[in-house]
């Protein structure tokens, strides 16, 4: 299949690299040379603008930073496309804007998917990244094949906007028990309980969730989690800090309670704050302990 893929970066390179070994032809376009570069080391095509990289595409996948990006690029692929490609939009953005840009493709006669990702840089690289995906049941049957050479969990939520709402829903959950189980292990170090002791526990009993046995926030207990290498992201603070924010924006709309997820996003713009945007989300644990050697007496 000729695909088209817009955004290169962290999280689309690696994509668009997966769907070359899949046997796909890739056609991409960025605005930073060194990702065009490097898709073509991998065997893609660099195209100088998104129509070039568009023209006689089956499908067209695009990876942006925002809605806003989102939005803006939308418009022009659909000016530019030959047919009636399928789009496959895996940012993450507002669900207002997912259903919008869904509704503008409708117009044309194209179908349009939004399906945002779990599994960070890490399962991008490794193709077993988890695709929520809203849409029509008949694009997402077009767009299966080339979901699945990119991830290996494809499902379907529902309509249009579905993927976006499944993606804030998870990562709400995933930024408040990050923060719980931080807390927990600053705790324990307070009173003067082994790490390795807490996890042990936790991990078989009711505590246990997957902040904790997969990405655990300390060295040690998990030997792949980001705290074994310096926090270095992973899944880094900022985008966590983007998704809480986009959670509330939906729960304002939607007048849904979310207190927790309201102070979660409060703690990650803290965090942001004091410069540790750029590591990974679960430098949370280190954050609470610096802010607790600050406050106390």
């Amino acid at each position: 299949m000729k695909i088209a893929f817009i955004g290169l970066g962290n999280m689309g390179l690696p994509m668009a690299v997966n769907l070359l070994k899949a046997g796909h032809a890739v056609s991409g376009f960025d605005l930073v040379a060194a990702s065009l570069q490097r898709l073509v080391e991998y065997g893609g095509r660099a195209a100088a603008t998104v129509a070039e990289a568009v023209a006689g595409a089956e499908a067209v996948v695009t990876m942006l930073p925002a809605g806003k990006h989102v939005a803006g690029v939308v418009p022009e692929i659909l000016a530019a496309v030959q047919g009636k490609p399928l789009l496959i939009d895996s940012s993450t953005i507002d669900v207002e804007t997912a259903r919008r840009v869904a509704a503008q493709a409708a117009e044309h006669g194209i179908d349009l998917l939004d399906a945002p990702v779990s599994g960070g840089v890490g399962g991008a690289a490794a193709g077993t990244l988890t695709f929520m995906v809203g849409g029509t049941e008949a694009a997402f049957a077009r767009g299966l094949p080339v979901l699945q050479a990119m991830g290996k969990t494809i499902v379907h939520a529902g309509g249009p906007g579905a993927g976006q709402s499944a993606k804030i829903c998870n990562n709400m959950i995933l930024g408040i028990s990050m923060i719980g189980v931080s807390e927990a292990f600053v705790l324990a170090d307070r009173l003067g309980l082994d790490r390795q002791k807490l996890f042990d526990i936790a991990s078989k009993s009711s505590g246990q969730c997957w902040s904790l046995t997969s990405y655990c926030p300390v060295p040690g207990p998990v030997p792949n989690s980001p705290a074994n290498r310096g926090y270095l992201p992973g899944f880094a603070a900022t985008l966590m800090l983007k998704d809480l924010l986009l959670a509330q924006q939906a729960a304002e709309a939607g007048g849904a309670p979310t207190p927790l997820g309201a102070h979660a996003a409060r703690i990650y713009q803290a965090l942001v704050e004091v410069g540790e945007g750029d590591r990974d989300f679960s430098v949370t644990y280190e954050y609470l302990s610096d802010l607790y050697r600050a406050e106390a007496p």
